[in-house]
């Protein structure tokens, strides 16, 4: 379905009921939702436009059809350094991705901020992978005196859940935990027959621990135009069936299909406006990244959306005689409690026997190791709060197995085609804990292009989270070894403790009760600014370990319906 990309600008800015920051997985989200409720949207996207199926440029190329097989020049690691860092980076997908000239910023202390600037955000190179959070999570800053108490639990958000998920297409395997609650699953992938064999011994030895086929948002049946996964492989490229949700594919389709929907690239958000008479947010201050016009659109309605910290970094940039700070600061906690998952704890192995089977095609998930650290009873730690959870993958080597094998002619090349052993590969993802001191906020004098100030990072992980990467190295390798893997290597990759690395950036513009500690509430509403929304990592109050963004969707269509309730009812 096309999306509809008409501009409207100068004296038609006023004929909007909603305005929506970002067209990626949260903004897609709201736009649905508010154009399907009757509101004349406009999403406002920094980047270009890109088309669904059209503009998938590199989807199906092969390694030989690139210049050095995919791989970066010296020249475009030095213009994509920030990206770099995050690791896989290469030319298949380095079109979405921006350049560190586009988006430059401070690091007082080391942070990794990976952007993608189209329509469809980061929602076409994202991981896919969606786990709901539950009490365990949102009770946990509470229970312990930590930050500040969630204004929701899971009774809140679970219809929420059950309703994007129904929408998104979530593939994955019920469980029956409470402390990874089950989701409306479509069929579960397969998993190979070393992950079943793996699976099987972990559950004797260790029944706190489950190996489980990771909960994707790709589909393995049909949603309307949206096909199954057919393993093709190349996720990050672009998907042109559909199979793995992206705002490309789904969201925005279905917000166009409302004739509410008005699309503008090429839109960088300088400010949001603020109305002191009526003390809403009265509109957003844009400039044109073609012609460097600087143009105000008008809303009854603000969602930011934009990704956790370019949203904060448009909130902190607008200022007002009221708001010095930024709009509805008053707390001076907006940029505060910066998180993000740790990773880097890396373990691998190899495991014996299975020659006589193999893999076909490219499953684009793989399986998942749910928290098995403080869920209670003999699992709570004395040295560390909170957990982490595994991802990892069995397969068999290939030919890059000759990397520092001996030999050479015919009998060399033909051992290389041979299939090698059997491997397992894991790694971590680990709770940060809301610390303070762990911020972003403005640069006072120095700005980009458009003359917006720079953000400055200062955070890192700290002892809490120091403590819980050497027990989950630890528990992983002694549980390999236990279950009969051999050459088991446990790696703490420094690299992946930079904040920024996991993409996963959360908290600074977080929700809670309290007015004075907290930036938004319980609906994502700002306390000082009753028509502004917030729904992307921003919000979140804590971290817990899962990939977080099934809980953006999930609390973005929750504030959408609020809105709109609102706003209907006179109250915005």
């Amino acid at each position: 379905m096309p999306i509809n990309t008409t501009f409207q600008i100068g004296e038609k800015a006023d004929a909007y009921d909603a305005i929506v920051i970002g067209s990626g997985v949260s903004g897609g989200w709201a736009a649905k939702e508010l154009t399907e409720k009757g509101l004349k949207t406009l999403v406002l996207e920094r980047g270009r436009p890109v088309e669904h199926r059209k503009d998938y440029i590199t989807e199906h190329k092969a390694p030989w059809e690139f210049d050095l097989r995919g791989q970066l020049t010296q020249e475009e690691k030095k213009e994509y350094s920030q990206a770099v860092r995050i690791g896989y980076l290469d030319k298949t997908a380095l079109h979405f991705f921006s350049k560190d000239s586009e988006s430059p910023y401070v690091e007082e202390k080391p942070f990794v901020w990976a952007r993608g600037y189209q329509v469809g955000g980061k929602s076409i190179t994202w991981g896919r992978y969606t786990f709901r959070i539950s009490d365990l999570d949102f009770e946990a800053n509470q229970k312990e005196g930590v930050g500040v108490d969630w204004p929701i639990r899971y009774k809140d958000i679970a219809p929420w859940y059950d309703y994007v998920e129904q929408f998104a297409g979530i593939s994955g395997e019920k469980l029956g935990l409470d402390y990874l609650p089950d989701g409306n699953f479509q069929k579960p992938m397969e998993l190979n027959v070393v992950e079943k064999h793996l699976r099987k011994r972990i559950r004797e030895l260790y029944p706190e621990r489950y190996l489980t086929i990771a909960r994707a948002a790709v589909l393995t049946e049909p949603i309307g135009e949206r096909a199954p996964c057919h393993y093709c492989g190349p996720c990050w490229r672009g998907c042109s069936t559909g199979s793995y949700f992206s705002s490309l594919s789904s969201t925005l389709p279905a917000a166009a299909a409302t004739g509410n929907l008005t699309i503008r690239p090429f839109s960088v958000v300088h400010s949001i406006i603020y109305d002191p008479e009526t003390r809403k947010a009265s509109g957003v201050r844009v400039i044109d990244s073609e012609t460097k016009e600087t143009i105000e659109f008008k809303a009854k309605v603000i969602f930011v959306c934009a990704s956790a910290m370019a949203s904060t970094q448009i909130l902190l940039n607008s200022k007002s005689e009221e708001f010095p700070d930024g709009i509805g600061n008053t707390s001076r906690v907006l940029g505060h409690y910066l998180m993000d998952h740790h990773l880097g704890m890396d373990v691998n192995a190899t495991v014996p026997g299975f020659l006589d089977r193999t893999t076909r095609g490219n499953r684009p998930i793989g399986f998942y190791i749910p928290r098995y650290r403080n869920i209670g009873g003999a699992s709570d730690m004395p040295d560390f709060s909170r957990g982490y959870g595994f991802e990892g993958a069995a397969y068999r080597e290939g030919w890059s197995k000759a990397f520092g094998m001996e030999g050479f002619g015919a009998d060399f090349k033909n051992k290389i085609k041979e299939a090698g052993e059997w491997r397992v590969g894991m790694w971590g993802f680990g709770e940060t804990l809301p610390y303070y001191d762990n911020h972003a906020r403005l640069h006072p004098t120095e700005t980009d292009e458009f003359g917006i100030p720079k953000m400055v990072f200062n955070a890192e992980i700290k002892d809490n989270e120091k403590r819980m990467r050497q027990d989950c190295l630890d528990s992983m390798a002694e549980m390999l070894e236990n279950i009969g893997c051999t050459n088991i290597t446990a790696e703490d990759n420094a690299a992946g403790a930079v904040p920024g690395f996991g993409i996963h950036e959360m908290g600074t513009a977080r929700m809670g009760r309290d007015p004075k500690t907290s930036f938004l509430n319980g609906n994502n509403q700002a306390h000082e600014v009753p028509n502004l929304f917030v729904t992307d990592g921003a919000c979140m109050t804590s971290s817990p370990c899962q990939n977080p963004s099934i809980t953006y969707m999930a609390l973005t269509a929750r504030a959408a319906d609020f809105a709109v309730k609102q706003l209907k009812s006179g109250n915005l």
